[in-house]
């Protein structure tokens, strides 16, 4: 069955890591940037399934030196995303014919925050995430992964990312693939309605 296949991060929401960085270096010796130097080395470990997030909160609450509590830390680190209204929008008018599916690169604490703070994940059917694939994009295993867990068929399949190297796996593999900018957000929305209004209307649930 035709399918979309959508990133998050970019893409349905924006994120800055440049606050979260600000915010904890109020509670560290450190300036933002050192922050972001200290503990840019545990965040792939996590992402990719590698470490544990209680063992990624207490690396980073050590690497920081870190004077806050460990809740106000895992806040922190979570608070870091706006939602990318015109994609909202766009998806809230789009003729519900297609299931959908969540592909991100991200780690567990993102995800929980991501679904309980956004309305928009809810047009969502499932989602695969890397840090529960044990592999990221662009590696094309995360990929063959998703195609295994949902049946796609990538000719069929309408895939949404804003990193052109993960678009670049994607057309090696035949998605039918849309590099997105989420400062111009127009052509998206005309391309993703196109695609969808080109099936008749379907049950999938």
């Amino acid at each position: 069955m035709p399918a979309l296949l959508f990133d998050i991060g970019n893409v349905l929401v924006t994120f800055d890591f440049t606050r979260c960085a600000e915010r904890m270096a109020e509670f560290s010796k450190l300036s933002p940037q050192a922050v972001i130097e200290a503990i840019s080395p545990f965040k792939e470990p996590l992402e990719s399934g590698q470490m544990h997030e209680a063992e990624f909160f207490r690396l980073c609450i050590e690497a920081i030196g870190f004077t806050g509590t460990h809740e106000g830390f895992c806040d922190i680190w979570s608070d870091i995303f706006t939602i990318n209204l015109p994609m909202a929008e766009t998806l809230v008018k789009l003729p519900r014919k297609l299931p959908a599916y969540l592909f991100s690169n991200t780690n567990d604490p993102h995800k929980r925050w991501l679904l309980e703070k956004f309305e928009v994940f809810k047009h969502f059917d499932g989602g695969l995430y890397s840090h529960e694939a044990g592999c990221m994009k662009p590696a094309e295993a995360f990929y063959q992964t998703a195609i295994e867990r949902f049946g796609l068929k990538p000719n069929e399949t309408f895939y949404v990312d804003d990193l052109e190297p993960n678009i670049a796996t994607g057309q090696r593999l035949g998605f039918r693939c849309f590099l997105y900018d989420h400062k111009d957000h127009q052509p998206l929305h005309e391309a993703l309605n196109t695609w969808v209004s080109s099936f008749p209307a379907q049950s999938y649930r």
